[in-house]
């Protein structure tokens, strides 16, 4: 089992491990852009097709979504990259509808095949943001509502009590970017922390906990000094955003951003800080996600990706990529396989894109639909695939 040893994470033996992987976003946690469609809560989807076809439909719907979008192959293919590491996004729902069986096999998998997996409660009671992958509709009551904090506790209690003993896991990411906007989110933040760790210890005294920073996992003074033994920060990096994301068309790197001159030495000046931190809290840090939209390497995103990835060496970061697959996509980072086909219902010239169109699909197309998200269909992106594998380590 791993733990931390001041910036450092070891294993059984002493000896330090470096994680790099990559995100196996839009599986336990749908997200309408990985799907080609808009970003709405998950749980909006869902209801919708509730309301059309049933609880029984909505079912086997999810369990078709579940079974075919990430397989067993999957992880034998995550090892034969190079990488020896995957954060598992979940709804938090997973938890509730009692489907603990879900993460399970995905552990057991990544014991089949040797990669660490850090489990990423993606999605929290009450919402931890307002974003749609928080599975919200505009509100983040996880902090208003005492309700939601308790629900939180308890369903982490319950990861802990089934994995506690499972070597491959690398730790718990407890909640995926936090959003607090009061003038006391440092305080709100790591009072939360503070119970949720003193809970889980009750009952797993050995997994690293990770915890993220304020404002989307930016902010990690919002956390503080660790509290804790065996405590890991995590950041998100995605800066410049509007170049990473696609949000602005024609942007180049290394070049004027903006306003800005973005080059390997920018990047690393916007690191520093996280770096700063680990020094201040002897800490190791992990960057949970960062990306950039694929288009084809010519405005420079796999310089991007290969300045970030070289200073993330430079300070000793670990980090898992986002993401593993995506429909191919003009806005937001994408998948090391894109789906690059326009059947119906992804139906990229609208009006309607993406999974909304599961609506009116389904009855006559579930089995094309099912078979379309297998990885078999989509397609490697090379250049992407080849930086991520020879990265190198420490």
């Amino acid at each position: 089992m791993l733990k931390t040893k001041n910036t450092l994470i070891i294993n059984s033996e002493g000896k330090e491990v470096f994680l790099h992987g990559v995100n196996l976003g839009g599986w336990l946690m749908m997200e309408g852009y990985i799907l080609q469609g808009r970003n709405i809560a998950e749980k909006v989807l869902k209801k919708e097709f509730k309301k059309r076809y049933g609880q029984k439909e909505l079912d086997n719907f999810s369990s078709l979504y579940r079974n075919n979008f990430i397989q067993e192959s999957d992880f034998k293919n995550i090892a034969s990259l190079n990488l020896n590491c995957i954060r598992l996004p979940f709804n938090y729902r997973v938890l509730e509808e009692d489907r603990i069986d879900l993460l399970d096999k995905a552990v057991d998998f990544c014991e089949k095949y040797n990669i660490y997996c850090i489990l990423d409660m993606h999605a929290a009671p009450g919402s931890q943001n307002e974003d749609w992958h928080a599975d919200s509709e505009g509100k983040a009551e996880l902090w208003t509502n005492n309700k939601y904090q308790e629900r939180f506790f308890e369903l982490w209690e319950l990861a802990a009590d089934k994995f506690k003993g499972r070597d491959i896991i690398a730790g718990y990411d407890v909640l995926n970017e936090p959003v607090i906007r009061t003038p006391d989110a440092g305080k709100v933040l790591r009072k939360l922390y503070m119970s949720l760790v003193k809970r889980i210890r009750a009952i797993d005294k050995g997994h690293i906990i990770f915890l993220e920073g304020n404002t989307w996992s930016q902010v990690l003074e919002d956390i503080g000094e660790p509290f804790s033994e065996n405590l890991s920060y995590s950041a998100h990096f995605y800066h410049p955003l509007e170049f990473t994301f696609n949000f602005q068309k024609g942007l180049k790197y290394p070049g004027d951003i903006l306003g800005e001159q973005w080059a390997r030495d920018t990047i690393k000046r916007r690191l520093e800080i996280y770096y700063n931190h680990s020094k201040k809290w002897n800490i190791p840090i992990f960057l949970g996600e960062f990306g950039v939209n694929s288009r084809d390497g010519y405005y420079g995103e796999f310089e991007w990706l290969k300045d970030t990835i070289s200073c993330f060496r430079d300070f000793k970061f670990h980090w898992t990529y986002w993401t593993y697959k995506a429909a191919a996509n003009s806005v937001f980072p994408d998948g090391i396989y894109q789906y690059l086909a326009n059947p119906l219902w992804v139906n990229r010239q609208g009006p309607v894109s993406g999974w909304e169109n599961f609506y009116d699909l389904w009855d006559s197309h579930k089995e094309k639909i099912a078979e379309s998200w297998k990885t078999e269909n989509f397609t490697k992106q090379e250049s992407l695939a080849n930086l991520l594998a020879s990265s190198p380590s420490f």
